[in-house]
């Protein structure tokens, strides 16, 4: 019993040591907490306010100073590499980076920045996902874009293309001048009214054509057992 009695003084000395300690440390890290917070909150704040203003006028990030220190003069997937199994690349890259508030590990180049915006009127960005020699659309597998910024690349550079902010190259067409010609009767100018006699038509081809009597009797060889009696 007097063994027991030391041990339980023991604990109580002890417990009553870390209340003390506690109570000592406690306000400074409510302090550091407080302050702690109130400085994520302010880069909140600045992050906020950054991507507010990109939001509103997305094509000022690409004349920013940042966007040069990251990427130079260069196109902003140029140093960008898919990531997948194997040594062959899918013919698609995935559907999109973003699922809620998660992001996917090596997110594609628009997503993995997010001051970058596709916007219609963000002329720059949309250039570089477009081809100078031939005008068409880069694919996905080459930009490493996922297929949902894709879908709104393309929506954006149809929208510049229609308003103008974008130069559209008509593909050639190669046409036959037969085709195009007004030399026949039919699409000519009318001619001038002349006198009809009775049973006469106004163009010779509205009246009957009478076959010919070779190819009319091969014909009738070919689909006799389809006639009917009479003809």
């Amino acid at each position: 019993t007097h063994k027991n009695a030391i041990f339980i003084g023991q604990i109580t000395r002890f417990v009553l040591q870390r209340i003390r300690d506690w109570k000592r440390s406690a306000p400074v890290l409510r302090l550091n907490f407080r302050a702690s917070s109130s400085s994520s909150s302010a880069d909140d704040t600045d992050s906020a306010e950054v991507l507010s203003r990109y939001s509103d006028r997305p094509w000022e990030y690409l004349e920013s100073e940042e966007y040069i220190e990251r990427y130079g003069s260069k196109p902003v997937w140029s140093n960008y590499r898919r990531n997948h199994k194997g040594g062959v690349p899918p013919q698609k890259t995935r559907k999109t980076c973003i699922r809620g508030d998660k992001i996917c590990g090596n997110p594609c180049p628009i997503c993995r920045d997010p001051n970058i915006i596709v916007h219609y009127k963000n002329v720059n960005l949309l250039q570089q996902f477009i081809s100078p020699q031939t005008g068409i659309v880069h694919d996905p597998t080459r930009t490493g874009a996922c297929m949902k910024q894709q879908k709104l690349l393309n929506k954006a550079i149809e929208t510049a293309r229609d308003c103008g902010l974008l130069s559209a190259q008509l593909p050639h067409v190669d046409y036959s001048k037969e085709d195009y010609s007004n030399t026949h009767g039919a699409v000519a100018a009318t001619p001038a009214p002349f006198s009809l006699s009775s049973g006469e038509l106004w163009y010779p081809w509205y009246g009957s054509i009478k076959p010919d009597e070779r190819e009319l009797a091969r014909v009738k060889r070919i689909y006799k057992d389809y006639l009917k009696p009479d003809v």
